[in-house]
């Protein structure tokens, strides 16, 4: 990341809204592609990148979690392993194909701290979606990706994973702070 933008980005974190907001119970705002490069929608995704890396624990954000209604999530690059090149953004997501596997897998939600429960989500996930760039592409991925399409594709139609967890359940204090270190 180019050092203005790093310093731009920290300069105008979003806080991450909480369960109770409206904003996340909203279908969000298809983004039209000839918009994705306007400064208006960079300086969203930047805002999104610099939320998301405030959090230990986050792996992947949606728009409406900084109180933007837009069909957009970010994914960390700290989740990637062995140097796998894959998209950082998603523009107009749109899950074109999911695996009959599916697996109950632990799961919680920046916007629904420290709540977690298990959630049955497939374990492969083809995507559809714009990169930063409004460039189309598809993505096939599984494991902690493919999971990842899947939650934050909810979001962006108004669902939390509350709505779909199994045992769901408060963290402990020592489970907060192992998740904080």
């Amino acid at each position: 990341m180019p050092h203005g933008l790093q310093t731009y980005t920290l300069l105008n974190m979003k806080p991450i809204v909480q369960q109770g907001n409206p904003v996340l119970r909203a279908l969000a705002e298809y983004v039209e592609p000839q918009s994705i490069t306007t400064p208006a929608m960079q300086a969203l995704i930047a805002d999104m990148h610099a939320s998301l890396a405030t959090q230990k624990d986050g792996v992947a954000l949606a728009a409406p979690q900084i109180g933007e209604s837009f069909q957009v999530f970010v994914v960390s690059p700290l989740i990637f392993k062995h140097g796998h090149r894959h998209q950082l953004v998603y523009i107009n997501p749109e899950i074109i194909h999911l695996s009959s596997d599916t697996q109950w897998l632990e799961e919680g939600c920046l916007s629904c701290r420290w709540k977690i429960g298990e959630v049955k989500r497939s374990l492969t996930a083809t995507i559809r979606a714009y990169d930063e760039h409004g460039v189309e592409f598809e993505e096939r991925a599984d494991g902690l990706l493919a999971h990842i399409f899947q939650h934050e594709t909810d979001h962006l139609h108004g669902t939390l994973f509350i709505d779909k967890a199994r045992k769901l359940r408060e963290m402990t204090e020592a489970e907060i702070q192992e998740t904080m270190n």
